[in-house]
């Protein structure tokens, strides 16, 4: 019963980066929930991201990320292949 309990955790924890696995995030777009599927950005990063955009009208690249506390270039080049631009709003 433990090693069943511990699969269904493991397999509910793996969700989120399964599913972004074949996904990009376009982080001028992305509502608070899509971002918090990223690793590592929590509510209040995710939070933080959505001001900076409205506060400055977008990003004009992934690696601007970089302006908001708590995210630095090792967070950034994990989620390269992730993390998109688009037309912001």
């Amino acid at each position: 019963m433990k090693m069943l309990r511990n699969l269904v955790f493991v397999a509910f924890v793996s969700l989120p980066a399964m599913l972004l696995a074949d996904e990009t995030i376009n982080i001028n777009t992305a509502d608070k929930e899509t971002l918090m599927l990223i690793n590592g950005i929590g509510e209040k990063l995710a939070a933080a991201i959505i001001s900076y955009r409205e506060e400055n009208g977008g990003f004009a690249s992934p690696e601007e990320l970089a302006n908001i506390r708590g995210i630095g270039p090792s967070m950034l080049d994990k989620h390269k292949d992730v993390l998109m631009v688009g037309e912001s709003e």
